[in-house]
């Protein structure tokens, strides 16, 4: 789906920079307030870099993807005002990109016959996998899933919003699945592909995907594709402490009242938007967010700055 007919206005605020960013929702159920957030992070900061800005729909997960989900979600993003630069990619078409990284990854890849049960059992509640089957397959196992050997993996990286972050794989994260024992391909291995295709420069998404970082900048190394730079913004939780998410039953956005949800979610990212924006449109509400844009304000931490008034 592309939304051809608002590609002009976005060239209007859009100076064709070699910026490329990204917003990747996946299509299991309407868009909440917590992707809102992912959303408008990451199209402010590819707007004020005069870049370009695409949508994915991450529908790897075939058996979670809900009928109608994705459409509705690009619907939300035009009420809301978040128009995107070209065609939405679906993963669900790329399958034979993702085969082919898997076949240049070869040399790194063993078969798996653990299941998810025997690895905690073996290795605690952290379900680190252990390399169980890394020089091959014990006796009375078939080959399951796909894994990449970790060892001796260390990886640094610094971050614009949370600095340097630094992960041992091997020793935090263990050898991890690129294809699943279903067939289908792993998210770690499909979102280094995709961004590489789509030549994205800068990833600005949420701090629960910080720790999964690592594991896709050694992909990145292994497959040659250059490492974009990462910003991970702060989540936003419920009252019990949860992140917002479909799995803790976050209500969907309103698309009829963009205002009320835009002003807050640019308030959480620490741009202490003016009130006033909730008495005008959608292009005021842009024109300030862009011009006033500045990654550097939002905060590190799940906590809203003091300085700045909260609707309630």
């Amino acid at each position: 789906m592309k939304n051809s007919r608002n590609i002009s206005k976005v060239r209007n605020v859009t100076g064709g920079g070699g910026y490329v960013g990204r917003f990747a929702p996946s299509p299991t159920g309407p868009l909440h307030f917590g992707s809102l957030i992912a959303a408008v992070g990451s199209y402010l900061q590819a707007r004020k870099m005069e870049g370009r800005w695409l949508v994915r729909m991450e529908d790897l997960d075939l058996p979670r993807v809900v009928p109608g989900a994705a459409e509705a979600i690009l619907s939300t993003l035009e009420s809301f005002g978040l128009f995107w630069d070209d065609e939405v990619l679906f993963q669900s078409s790329r399958f034979p990109a993702y085969g082919a990284a898997l076949e240049r990854l070869e040399e790194h890849l063993y078969p798996c016959g653990c299941s998810r049960a025997e690895i905690l059992r073996s290795s605690g509640a952290r379900g680190i996998y252990p390399g169980t089957c890394r020089h091959g397959l014990p006796p009375g196992k078939s080959p399951r899933a796909l894994r990449l050997s970790t060892r001796r993996q260390e990886i640094t990286f610094r971050d614009r919003i949370q600095g340097r972050y630094r992960q041992d794989l091997e020793r935090e994260v263990g050898d991890f699945v690129v294809r699943r024992a279903d067939g289908l391909f792993a998210y770690q291995l499909a979102v280094v592909v995709d961004d590489a295709e789509q030549g994205v420069t800068e990833v600005v998404r949420g701090s629960d995907l910080l720790d999964s970082t690592p594991r896709q900048i050694l992909l990145q190394r292994l497959l040659g594709y250059p490492t974009p730079g990462y910003a991970h913004l702060p989540v936003i939780t419920n009252r019990q402490g949860q992140k917002l998410s479909k799995q803790t039953h976050a209500p969907p956005l309103d698309r009829h009242r963009p205002l009320p949800a835009l002003w807050q979610a640019l308030d959480f990212l620490g741009q202490c938007p003016p009130r006033e924006l909730l008495d005008g449109d959608l292009d005021a509400f842009w024109e300030w967010a862009i011009a006033h844009w500045d990654i550097g304000e939002v905060p590190r931490i799940l906590s809203r700055p003091e300085s700045c008034a909260i609707i309630e």
